[in-house]
């Protein structure tokens, strides 16, 4: 039984760092990168749609992304979506593509960036410490219940916190990756 909660904690934490892991990818940095467009919402057929279903991405020089949609009706929903979007980018039709030049970035824009990643890494942090939380309070209720000794639940509680502190370190790892990323131009 406390198997059961250490593995459960420990994939929901090891998904938690996958996901800010896709969000670091997200942040634009001074190359253009494909993750950067996939998670936009574009209202297609009045159903908000990811961008990465409705086209594919191409990316032929540093900072030029061009975007084939699937579906030609879906161009101008595609174009609404990504001036919209904080990418802070001005696309244009080229009749089959839809391309995106991406602007140098300034100071100011790198440090906004910085901002929102150490955001995304605090809400990963957050995740991670509310599943050792939830993990922590079901190996108390073992505990209570006398399902579990009480030597075995510590030594749980230990190794639940040295899983919890591995994954923290591992987004700080990420954050500081991403950061450097940022700031180096």
């Amino acid at each position: 039984m406390i198997d059961d909660i250490l593995l459960e904690a420990e994939d929901k934490m090891d998904k938690a760092v996958e996901v800010a892991r896709s969000d670091f990818g997200a942040i634009r940095t001074g190359r253009a990168n494909a993750a950067m467009f996939q998670q936009i919402p574009v209202e297609y057929y009045g159903v908000p749609t990811p961008m990465q279903q409705l086209a594919s991405f191409q990316i032929p020089e540093a900072r030029t992304v061009l975007i084939s949609p699937f579906d030609r009706t879906a161009t101008q929903e595609i174009l609404r979506a990504l001036r919209e979007s904080d990418l802070g980018v001005n696309p244009t039709d080229d009749g089959s593509v839809v391309r995106v030049v991406l602007p140098a970035l300034t100071e100011e824009r790198r440090r906004e960036y910085v901002k929102q990643a150490k955001a995304k890494a605090e809400d990963a942090r957050v995740s991670v410490r509310g599943v050792r939380r939830k993990a922590k309070e079901q190996l108390d209720r073992l505990k209570k219940d006398g399902d579990a000794g009480e030597d075995e639940v510590d030594r749980a509680e230990k190794h639940l916190e040295s899983i919890t502190r591995e994954h923290i370190d591992t987004i700080d790892g990420l954050l500081a990756g991403k950061e450097s990323e940022l700031l180096t131009i």
